[in-house]
């Protein structure tokens, strides 16, 4: 793609807003719209970054001559809003980045994934927890071969939220981060088995036990919680991979790495590690990314961070809460079948 990349946003709330200054200030893009179904926020937005607002997302795709647009609407489980949106700007011919969950319903995700494939567009999810140095340097230990074989991926997410409605927002809203994390460093899941539990005085099941086995074999384990304190007093976050040569840890959610070789009794701590100091830095790393894999003419299949990632791991948490109400080891592969008959896809795959 030559010159900057014209891009708007959908949705002008807190995170649309930060999704347009992140855009502003980098020179691959061209912020040139904002729009949002309430016209006063739509305004207010578009005044504060200096660019035109939209009141109706094909009102503006239809006259702005967009390359790509941010979804970073809301909804239930703050996902219900994301589908439409983001296949009009796909159907349109603009390639999309979308807030996450990619949506908070597994059909609607498979279609949106689907619309991308069919009009050969980019579609990607804002996981930004993977797009980090210290989750970077774990990754290259994996690929190098010094972690050895995956063996286990372990992952704590908690945050203080006393949201509680409706009862699954805590799984749907929060932890397809953390599941494209563990996706990340250790490959395809392909069972889940999950335990939940209510906080004192919640309606909503705010914890979170969720065991899973990778397609290579190795095990896996995310703890998740709306129940702990927030950043502001400890860490919210942290990865753990072993391997059979060493293990990796990365800790305080984006600032701290560690290396363990087996082989050694010296270790390795990286702080602030990539010079990231607070997870609210992350959205500048995954929208760089982004805008460079754009600007760079990447094809659909090589986006990192992809709908079909996006997808993916989606369909790992609605198999937590399947597990969860039945009692019983779910199978990704048949969920994932399963939605893609009901979207009318038949013979869809992966």
């Amino acid at each position: 793609m030559t010159g900057p990349i014209r891009t708007a946003v959908i949705g002008a709330g807190n995170i649309g807003r930060t999704h347009a200054r992140t855009y502003k200030a980098n020179p691959l893009a061209e912020l040139v719209a904002i729009c949002d179904v309430d016209p006063a926020r739509a305004d207010n937005a578009a005044a504060e970054f200096g660019i035109r607002a939209y009141h109706d997302v094909a009102t503006m795709l239809a006259a702005e001559g967009l390359d790509m647009v941010s979804v970073a609407t809301a909804g239930t489980e703050n996902g219900s809003h994301h589908c439409v949106p983001t296949i009009q700007a796909l159907e349109a011919g603009v390639h999309v980045l979308v807030e996450k969950p990619i949506s908070n319903d597994i059909v609607e995700a498979v279609r949106m994934v689907d619309t991308a494939r069919r009009t050969g567009k980019c579609l990607a999810v804002d996981l930004n927890h993977r797009f980090t140095p210290a989750t970077e340097m774990a990754k290259g230990k994996i690929a190098s071969g010094d972690l050895g074989d995956v063996l286990f991926v372990n992952m704590n997410l908690w945050i203080r939220n006393p949201k509680d409605d409706p009862p699954y927002f805590h799984l749907r809203a929060l932890h397809s981060h953390s599941v494209d994390v563990m996706r990340h460093l250790g490959g395809d899941v392909a069972k889940v088995q999950a335990f939940f539990q209510k906080g004192p005085g919640r309606n909503g099941w705010s914890n979170a036990s969720i065991n899973m086995q990778f397609a290579s074999g190795a095990l896996g384990h995310l703890t998740g919680s709306y129940d702990m304190h927030g950043p502001d007093r400890h860490s919210i976050e942290r990865t753990e991979v072993g391997g059979t040569r060493g293990r990796v840890v990365i800790d305080n959610s984006t600032v701290d790495f560690h290396w363990f070789p087996h082989d050694s009794k010296e270790s390795v701590h990286v702080h602030n590690a990539g010079g990231l100091t607070s997870f609210g830095e992350t959205f500048g790393t995954r929208i760089g990314r982004w805008l460079a894999q754009l600007s760079a003419g990447d094809a659909p299949a090589a986006i990192e961070g992809s709908g079909l990632e996006g997808l993916l791991a989606h369909a790992v948490v609605e198999a937590a809460i399947r597990s969860h109400e039945a009692g019983q080891v779910v199978v990704v592969a048949e969920l994932l079948d399963e939605a893609a008959r009901a979207a009318g896809l038949s013979g869809w795959s992966r």
